[in-house]
């Protein structure tokens, strides 16, 4: 780790969490008390010395009217702790110059940037408090960063595509809610809109909850609250859990009970957000997206309910309470310190993408001039009629396809890797514009096929346009919805655009040798002592295009053994003279079927976390 590090320190009502991060992108959460997140809640001895995290609310337990569960709320304001008058500030800086110790640890020197992540909403006077709060702890003069800005910036820096000129909620549910409204301007995020609710997070689904669980009454205190807050973080993964309590028998907490005490209080939420777009006179039809972050977003219902009300999914991201500390850092990997990978805007493509290019084109030559060559004549007079193999030229027109789609994801990619500055077109434009074009090149080499052995056969251009774009017509639209998505997709699929539709190059040489040796089996001169071993090619080439076709639907080989072996035999026992369409027909179809697969799980569908 080489460099001057950068601290950024998230405070928030809840719970505190930091971030260390090197000028080579790499970074790691800062831990206090062996966990990311540190309790922002402050307790006061005897002696006026302030514990923090987990020692306060192991404190709290014994001496309750000693502690202070969230700071923050009382900015600028002057506490009253068992008698004692207590600068906020003070309380804060404790918990603040514990982060920047441990920092230090980690570091083994003097930590000299240190950026603080504040709410939008803070005004002049708050941010001020903060800052004497920062020079209490020792921090020197931090740099602040508006939360929504910051995590704006970790999307970007982890792959997010947003040109200049994109809409972005940002929603920040922890303890409260904060809901802004961005727009990214040629200089970097602008702030169009914010609304706070403290009331519309984290900290009113404790209260809700620890309520319905202990029928109203009072649960235990501080201990109690402990026991809720944490069942509240299990039942987000699990459906139930057991809750003790200090002054009676434990109860058990599901995940149906949390949603119905978290609902209401989501659904604030979700009106703070549509609000929030409406205050910026913009729609959810004018955003790119909406972004949940905080450590309320982990809850599964938080995602749906701001869904129904706001009109538009959110994004939930990765590491969603490290979002702004990370942004804030500059922390540019997709990786913590101990790792490797390194993500940047859109990855230059590595060279064996050529292969996804060179293999299918140099297949679709092969297959155009075999079928030419080789076509069955016949009739009183020379060249009377003429029988076609169908499927090869099916297969040449698909495989041309192939390689233009190929070379248009990435010829795009490697545009949009080597842009220089922000521009109106987004990365994934410049995919989509390369995407479209593949589509037309590929339709239109496949009707010169057509319209080249219709004038060398000297038969109607009809018959041949039909089996050379017909087999493209799923593959076709499926590209133009891939061209429409990614235009509007401000997130760059695993591996860059140039991987999305990377077809498998050992597909299309099994397949492109399979319908070659059935084609040599059909129209090979039959010399009794070759009659069985043309036979055997034919059949053998039928496995071959099973297999290839599988090889283009799954990829784990125990898979494609379990897979391929009904299919190759099934057809290897079909292959005849007239079924060659038939077996382009199956690889179409598995072509087709490879690329529904691939933009489901690549673009349309989101996960819950990424």
């Amino acid at each position: 780790m080489s460099g001057q590090a950068r601290l950024a320190i998230d405070y928030g009502g809840a719970s505190t969490v930091a971030v260390l991060a090197w000028p080579d992108g790499r970074w790691t959460p800062v831990t206090v008390d062996g966990a990311p997140a540190m309790p922002s809640a402050v307790w006061v001895a005897e002696d006026t010395s302030v514990w923090t995290g987990q020692q306060a609310w192991q404190a709290a337990v014994r001496q309750p009217h000693r502690f202070v569960p969230a700071p923050q709320r009382f900015a600028e304001q002057t506490l009253t702790v068992d008698g004692r008058q207590l600068e906020a500030a003070d309380l804060v800086a404790a918990t603040l110059r514990r982060v920047a110790e441990q920092a230090g640890q980690l570091t083994g020197a003097p930590l000299e940037d240190v950026r603080l992540v504040v709410p939008a909403g803070w005004g002049p006077r708050r941010r001020t408090w903060m800052r004497h709060a920062a020079h209490r702890a020792g921090l020197g003069q931090p740099r602040l960063v508006e939360a929504p800005v910051a995590v704006a910036e970790h999307l970007l820096a982890t792959g997010a595509q947003m040109p200049v000129g994109a809409y972005l909620a940002v929603v920040d549910v922890g303890g409260g809610a904060e809901v802004t409204v961005l727009r990214r301007g040629p200089a970097g995020f602008e702030v169009l809109a914010t609304l706070a609710d403290p009331d519309a997070g984290g900290d009113a689904i404790d209260h809700a909850l620890a309520a319905i669980l202990a029928g109203g009454a009072d649960g235990g205190g501080w201990a109690w609250a402990v026991s809720v807050r944490a069942a509240k973080e299990t039942l987000a993964y699990h459906a139930a859990i057991t809750v003790p309590q200090p002054t009676g028998t434990a109860v058990v907490a599901t995940s149906m009970v949390l949603e119905q005490v978290a609902r209401p209080i989501l659904e604030r939420v979700g009106q703070l957000t549509a609000d929030a777009v409406a205050a910026a006179e913009l729609t959810t039809a004018d955003l790119a997206g909406i972004v949940l972050v905080g450590g309320t977003a982990r809850l599964p219902q938080t995602a749906t309910v701001i869904a129904e009300l706001a009109g538009l999914a959110p994004w939930v991201v990765e590491d969603p309470a490290l979002a702004a500390a990370r942004g804030a850092a500059g922390a540019s990997s997709s990786s913590t310190a101990n790792g490797e990978h390194t993500a940047g805007q859109e990855p230059v493509p590595p060279a064996r993408r050529a292969l996804g290019i060179a293999v299918p084109g140099f297949a679709s030559l092969v297959m155009i001039t075999q079928m030419l060559l080789t076509v069955t004549r016949g009739g009183v007079y020379p060249n009377e009629w003429a029988e076609p193999s169908w499927g090869q030229l099916a297969m040449a027109a698909v495989f041309a396809v192939i390689a233009c789609l190929c070379a248009g994801t990435l010829l795009g990619s490697l545009a949009a890797a080597h842009s220089a500055a922000p521009t109106t077109r987004s990365p994934a434009g410049t995919v989509s514009i390369g995407i479209l074009s593949a589509v037309s090149l590929g339709a239109a080499i496949a009707s010169l096929y057509a319209v080249i052995a219709a004038q060398y056969l000297k038969m109607p251009v009809g018959p041949f346009l039909r089996w050379a774009l017909l087999p493209l017509a799923p593959v076709a639209v499926l590209a133009l919805i891939a061209a429409v998505v990614a235009a509007r997709q401000w997130r760059t699929p695993p591996g860059g655009w140039s991987a999305l539709l990377s077809f498998p190059a050992s597909s299309v040489l099994t397949a492109a040798v399979g319908i070659g040796l059935v084609q040599y089996s059909m129209t090979a001169d039959r010399w009794p002592d070759m009659v069985f071993w043309i036979d055997l090619s034919g059949r053998v080439g039928g496995l071959l295009l099973g297999i290839g076709t599988v090889m283009a639907l799954v990829r784990p080989w125990a898979l494609r053994l379990v897979l391929g072996a009904p299919l190759a035999v099934i057809t290897s026992a079909i292959t005849a003279p007239r079924m060659t369409g038939t077996l382009a027909g199956i690889y179409a179809t598995a072509v087709a079927v490879w690329w529904v697969y691939r933009l489901w799980t690549r673009l349309v569908r989101t996960p819950a976390t990424t």
